[in-house]
């Protein structure tokens, strides 16, 4: 009856040291969800963009004047926060907007899989 509430586990489409990878070469773009304060306390991943979960409609919308330099509809997007949650809602927000969006979970996933951090 609460089969929603269950979580069926599933391997990642893009695993953190993929997009650690891909963010290297070029072939995809890292985007930060968290807040300014969260990321001056901790930093970023070196290269990722920097939209808060609450601007992605405006700052991804690919048909907005003001979508962020980096996002193309035609890479894939890999999306971190603090916990995974943030990124999740990001995640669906991005595809809704037509992007190939993949969770990677958090910061320190990022950290742990060898990619750079920008402080």
């Amino acid at each position: 009856m609460l089969n929603f509430l269950r979580s069926t586990p599933s391997a990642p489409s893009l695993t953190v040291p993929q997009a650690v990878a891909g963010l290297q070469s070029g072939a995809i773009a890292v985007i930060d969800v968290r807040e300014a304060a969260e990321i001056a306390a901790s930093g970023k991943a070196k290269g990722a963009l920097h939209i808060p979960l609450s601007l992605i409609p405006i700052k991804a919308d690919p048909k907005a004047p003001d979508c962020a330099k980096g996002l193309d509809l035609t890479k894939p997007v890999a999306v971190y926060c603090a916990s995974g949650m943030r990124s999740g809602a990001a995640v669906q927000a991005l595809k809704k907007l037509g992007y190939q969006a993949h969770n990677i979970g958090t910061i320190r996933d990022w950290a742990a899989a060898g990619g750079a951090i920008s402080r």
